[in-house]
């Protein structure tokens, strides 16, 4: 087997490839040493639903789609596979349970093998989280001090009380960016990104707390000495193994022995691709917007927020504190919010008639409305929206949150659909700006914010996001941060750049800075902010 000093490319151009899987996909991305993306492909991936609030996947598919979508963009790009420095992959929290040789293992009552996935959505295990936040164990106050059914060690605990046949055959459990890369190389590291912020992993001190395990009734990961959950863990970006095996070469398309980098959860690597540009990172706040929402906001000192995920030594940036906030529902809960419409399916046949999904399509009927993109908030009046589907990740930590909408009347009109759509829009804003406040409460504030993720690639989200939390908000050149995130990753595990912060330097860079409306708007703004918390309040009351 080639060494992966053997599979550099000696002389010429050489390339960087990044990998995102997603919750709907899998993406790959080729990058020359610029950070420009050259390439890029992709591949859906199934999603199962059960009831019970499960979700599940196939790391069978994913790798699948993994492989085709890096094969795709490497033949788009026409670049000789021997000329790819390095590769790195970044991925949903999501659990992977394998049994002996990698087999996967049913994780819930479908008792499909290939269904060896529970989603980082999947809310099964709300039980187990409620005991686990009973017990006050010492390392929830690295996650807000409260678990998340998100997280991986109640839904372990939950496999164990439900399926123990499974959790017992368990070879592995995996996060799925580990998976990834274990797929890769062979190699069981873990890395630090994943297991300190799913998993209750203490970077900072370099251990598993072991009472935590046995607290919760998890001991016996404990007695094995963690081998099923990670016994080495590495910081994002490590070589990992001899770079690609023979097997995983074949069937990615690219050279033995090529770098793979320990990977980052899908969020994460947005924001190594972002908080990078126009000043340190402890000013910007790094804000990922897809299908859920992320927010990464970079500390020299651990700073403690109460219901902000955190504070994480080494998660993104290495030798930095990162805390994580955000909403388990963003582009989701726009997309649940606008269905629920009696004009949703007239303005869908409109939007596909254009070519057009129908988020943009409203986003267009919105601006043609208004004179400037700050004055489509109007257009919201006596509509709010709290757009808490799936509950509230952040600063409240409740997955038990429902959304709560005031101010529909009769209309069926797709102009009352671009209204709600507006309202909903704000409402994600508002979200975002009670996070930022909370955490300027308690000694983190930002200056900006750094935006990536699909769902905040329209000029009008990306203003109204600015207008509705009062802080200027920056798009970065890179067209896909996620993937240039990755790609990041792979440049320092194959010695393109010396490590991680040199890399984000260098690779990116801000495009547009989209500045908050001052004036009647930010008035406007801050009635509709203090309606949205009233209204929460309210809901949780009523609750």
């Amino acid at each position: 087997m080639n060494t992966s000093s053997s599979a550099r490319p000696a002389g010429g151009e050489r390339y960087l490839i990044g990998v995102d899987v997603g919750t709907g996909s899998a993406r790959a991305g080729l990058f020359d040493l610029s950070g420009r993306m050259l390439a890029s492909a992709k591949r859906d991936i199934s999603l199962f639903r059960a009831p019970g609030a499960m979700v599940e996947q196939s790391s069978t598919e994913i790798w699948a789609a993994v492989c085709a979508s890096v094969r795709e963009a490497i033949g788009k790009a026409r670049v000789a596979p021997e000329k790819v420095a390095g590769i790195g992959f970044d991925a949903t929290c999501s659990l992977v349970v394998l049994g002996e040789a990698g087999k996967p293992l049913p994780v819930g009552p479908s008792e499909d093998p290939e269904r060896d996935i529970i989603v980082w959505m999947d809310h099964r295990a709300v039980d187990q989280v409620e005991r686990i936040n009973a017990g006050g164990y010492d390392v929830l106050r690295y996650v807000g001090g409260i678990i998340s059914p998100e997280m991986e060690t109640p839904k372990l605990l939950w496999l164990k009380e439900n399926r123990p046949q499974v959790f017992d055959a368990a070879w592995q459990f995996f996060d799925l960016a580990d998976f990834l890369t274990w797929r890769s190389t062979g190699d069981l590291a873990r890395s630090t990104c994943t297991v300190t912020c799913k998993w209750t992993y203490l970077a900072h001190e370099k251990r598993w707390d072991p009472s935590y395990f046995h607290g919760i009734g998890l001991g016996v990961l404990a007695d094995e000495d963690f081998a099923r959950i990670g016994q080495r863990v590495v910081e994002p970006g490590t070589p990992l193994g001899n770079g690609l095996t023979e097997r995983a070469a074949a069937e990615l398309g690219l050279a033995v022995g090529t770098p793979v980098a320990a990977g980052m959860i899908d969020a994460h690597a947005g924001g190594i691709g972002t908080v990078g540009v126009d000043g340190p990172p402890e000013n910007n706040l790094g804000y990922v917007f897809g299908t859920s929402s992320c927010t990464m906001t970079t500390t020299r000192e651990p700073v403690f927020v109460p219901g902000v995920w955190g504070p994480y030594f080494s998660a993104m940036v290495p030798g930095m504190w990162l805390n994580e906030g955000g909403q388990s529902a963003a582009g989701a809960a726009i997309e649940q919010l606008i269905s629920f419409h009696p004009a949703a399916a007239k303005a869908r046949e409109l939007a596909e008639s254009r070519g057009l999904s129908l988020p943009v399509l409203l986003a267009e009927l919105a601006a043609e409305k208004t004179g400037t993109l700050s004055d489509v908030a109007v257009l919201a009046d006596g509509l709010h929206v709290v757009p808490e589907f799936l509950g509230n990740r952040a600063p409240f930590a409740d997955p038990h949150a429902r959304a709560a909408i005031v101010g529909l009347g009769m209309e069926r009109d797709i102009e009352n659909l671009v209204a709600l759509y507006i309202a909903g829009l704000c409402g994600i804003g508002y979200g975002l700006r009670q996070i930022i406040d909370a955490q300027a409460a308690a000694g983190a504030p930002i200056d900006k914010i750094v935006i990536s993720g699909g769902a905040g690639q329209l000029d009008l989200v990306r203003q109204l996001l600015a207008d509705t939390t009062g802080k200027p908000l920056l798009a970065t050149r890179a067209e896909e941060p996620v993937l240039l995130g990755a790609a990041i990753l792979g440049s320092v595990a194959g010695g393109t750049f010396p490590d991680v912060r040199s890399a984000m330097a260098a690779l990116s860079a801000t495009d547009r800075t989209y500045q908050p409306a001052g004036g009647e708007t930010a008035g406007l703004h801050a009635r509709r902010y203090e309606a949205f918390r009233r209204l929460q309040d309210l809901a949780r009351e009523l609750r």
